[in-house]
Formats: C-alpha cells, structure tokens, sequence
C-alpha cells in the first residue's frame, strides 16, 4: 500500500510490477539478473482518485499513460531490484501528488493605454533616428 496523502492510498491490488534487464553500469551483473522495474497503475479504474485528480495526472504523465488508462513507470537508476521498486513507487506518489495540487486560474490582463502610447512613441522615435542615417543630399 502507497500513501500519498491523507486521503489517497493506492492498495496493492492496483499495482502490477514487472522485472526487466537493465542497461547501463552493473558489468556482468546487468546481463543475468533483472533489476529494472516496470510499476503499472490502473488510474482509471483507481475508485481511490477523485476525477479531476485523473484528469491532471493523465496530462502530467504524457506518454507514461496508456490507451487504457494505466500509468506506467519505469525505473532502473540502480543496480538494486528492492531500491527500483522503492524508487518507482516514490516516483508515482510524487506524480500523484502534484496532480492532486489544484492549477491557479489564470486571470487574463490587458495593455493599458498609456503603455500603447509609450510603445508607439517608442518606435516613431527609433524610426526617425533610422531615417536620418540615410546619404546626405
């Protein structure tokens, strides 16, 4: 079981792992044994995520998340199986986490007059300075 905050917790049943070979650093250790892990989380059907926490993990995650809603992580920074695991679990409670923070709504702004006018002048300024480099006649 995850505990992500006081009132998500993933049970195990929603979690499917998966060991595959790791590439990078480990010698001979990276061809024998399976230490890279493959951490699978049916957020669809999750009934502990609430449907805008959903909604935001599934545009965090971006290609992590399955045609059918599942959120796939993939860890293999060590050459340890248990700390992947810890990691790959660490790594979805972070993701969750920041899903469950609400976007502020943006509010937008709008020039005000007197900036156009400056902007303007600005520029009749700068165009006069140019059009006096011209060949004298």
């Amino acid at each position: 079981m995850i505990r992500v905050n006081d009132q998500i917790t993933i049970q195990d049943w929603e979690l499917t792992e998966s060991f595959v070979r790791a590439s990078g650093p480990g010698g001979q250790n990276v061809n024998k044994v399976s230490t890279a892990v493959e951490l699978r989380f049916e957020a669809e059907r999750s009934p502990h995520l609430p449907d805008p926490v959903k909604r935001r993990l599934k545009r965090l995650a971006g290609r992590r998340w399955t045609t059918d809603g599942a959120l796939i992580v993939f860890v293999q920074d060590t050459r340890s199986q248990a700390r992947n695991r810890e990691l790959a679990e660490e790594r979805l409670a972070e993701m969750i986490r920041k899903a469950c923070e609400k976007p502020k709504r943006r509010i937008p702004t709008k020039v005000s007059a007197n900036q156009k006018r400056k902007r303007v002048d600005a520029k009749k300024k700068r165009g006069e300075v140019k059009a006096l480099r011209g060949k004298v006649k």
